[in-house]
């Protein structure tokens, strides 16, 4: 507790901030380090359009489709799990550069792929990058940022990976339209992720490293002289202690041990939140659209190139549902949305589900499906898909954020793995409808663990949560006054 006082007494003293020459300068080491997240959305949704294609091409079958598909979910959690500590090691700047090049490579490895087995192999390469990356930037970000933008500068990561996957989207939908007849047009697709690549490798160059890894590392002088760069001199200088404060409780975290997280009954049972949220957040089925999406809307009675049209509609309401969502994240309680979010989900599966099995094939029914697939779109990236990160760094105490953090987004990459790998096997099993069925029924159990186990936690400090976990309680209800 005198630790958290002198914390919030340090940054009660710091000027205030005010524009200048170092606000543009911030906004652009913001833009160029985001890139990494335009990479990861771009990545990850460019196989939506580029299904087809490969079928033919690499003779894919549903089972080696989910395989090839599902290598990149497995390359991230490793990447995730490891690159954390490489950037710790050796700084957040040169890791960032070096997931540049590992980007280029692996896009240009998956664009020449001569097999499904190769891409296969190239995919899991570029999984460790988008793993890497989706640690790594919002961390070197939050360690830019004021503490008073510190939010809304690390959730613009989080609006660039969608808008990825709406570039992604919409590319394909280009590519498709002007060579879709070519044999190999999902390597033209692929193709031009190389370029943000290159743009983020070469902007890596205009940015500083961070200052509170400059600060563990014993290097004040370069960190001060970064600060500089981003702020005001007197808030720099200021700046400094509560930036001292934040590198010594990183430093405690790291200490932290998977055995520290259930040492405790009320600390098991926060554990059991996150790893319930996480897994929870991927039974939505998100990524069946994100990553099928194309395949669902052609099973629906589009045409490959209208299918690939009509899904640049949900790439632009993930976009505008994201934009949303950061606006009235913190004023409206974490549960509500979550619960609003479970339940418009499940309704909207239900109509997908009801739409492809009652409605007679043709435009209409391709139509109709199609609006429900943007409503689910749009209700899970306005809600679940950005609050379930934001839960997951707000439940853990201090002290065991990192470890929590760490096994919460294992939980979730594997999660995400499992459902993009077994999608494409039910959809030829058991058809559209029913497999959206199943993802009712699941996101139905999500909206009952949701309103039984997830604490309130908009408003309430860590004390508070500790205290209700410990005594068995689940605070349902924001206190304004924490």
């Amino acid at each position: 507790m005198v630790a958290k006082a002198s914390q919030h007494s340090s940054r009660a003293a710091l000027p205030a901030l005010v524009s200048g020459p170092h606000t543009r300068r911030l906004g652009t080491v913001a833009v160029i380090a985001t890139f990494g997240g335009l990479l990861f959305g771009y990545d990850t949704g460019v196989i939506n359009g580029a299904l087809d294609s490969m079928e033919e091409s690499l003779g894919l079958t549903p089972a080696t489709e989910g395989i090839m598909v599902s290598a990149i979910l497995v390359g991230a959690a490793v990447g995730a799990f490891f690159i954390g500590r490489i950037s710790d090691a050796f700084g957040r700047k040169p890791t960032i550069n070096t997931l540049a090049i590992l980007f280029f490579f692996a896009a240009l490895a998956c664009v020449l792929a001569p097999s499904w087995e190769f891409l296969t192999g190239a995919r899991f390469l570029l999984g460790i990058a988008v793993g890497g990356a989706s640690v790594t930037v919002p961390v070197f970000l939050a360690e830019l940022a004021p503490t008073e933008q510190r939010g809304g500068l690390v959730s613009r990561n989080e609006l660039m990976i969608v808008s990825g996957q709406l570039a992604a989207f919409t590319i394909n939908a280009v590519i498709g339209s002007v060579w879709g007849e070519h044999d190999d047009v999902w390597r033209y697709m692929l193709s031009v992720a190389v370029l943000p690549a290159i743009a983020l490798f070469i902007g890596m160059f205009r940015v500083p490293e961070s200052p509170r890894w400059l600060i563990a590392k014993g290097r004040d002088d370069d960190a001060l002289a970064v600060l500089k760069q981003i702020r005001s001199d007197d808030r720099a200088v200021a700046e400094m202690a509560e930036v001292r404060e934040l590198a010594d409780d990183e430093k405690e975290a790291k200490r932290a041990r998977l055995a520290d997280l259930v040492a405790e009954p009320w600390l098991r049972r926060i554990l059991l939140v996150g790893v319930g949220l996480a897994v929870a957040q991927q039974l939505t089925g998100i990524n069946s659209i994100m990553y099928y999406g194309t395949q669902v809307l052609q099973d629906s009675g589009f045409s490959q190139s209208g299918a690939l049209i009509a899904n640049v509609g949900a790439g632009v309401i993930a976009v505008v549902a994201m934009l949303v969502a950061l606006r009235i994240i913190n004023r409206v309680g974490r549960r509500t949305m979550l619960l609003l979010g479970f339940a418009g989900i499940t309704v909207f599966h239900l109509l997908i589900g009801l739409s492809s099995t009652l409605i007679p094939e043709g435009l209409g029914r391709a139509v109709v499906v199609l609006i429900f697939v943007i409503c689910f779109v749009g209700t899970m990236q306005g809600t679940i898909g950005p609050l379930v990160w934001l839960m997951l760094s707000e439940i853990f105490p201090l002290k065991l954020r990192g470890i929590g953090m760490g096994v919460t987004a294992l939980v979730l990459w594997s999660t995400n793995f499992a459902v993009s790998l077994l999608f494409p096997i039910l959809v030829a099993g058991i058809g559209i409808s029913t497999t959206f069925f199943i993802f009712a029924v699941l996101n139905a159990g999500s909206f009952v663990f949701a309103a039984t186990r997830v604490p309130e936690t908009n408003g309430r400090s860590l004390e508070q949560l500790e205290a209700d976990f410990s005594t068995g309680a689940v605070p349902t209800v924001a206190n304004s006054a924490g």
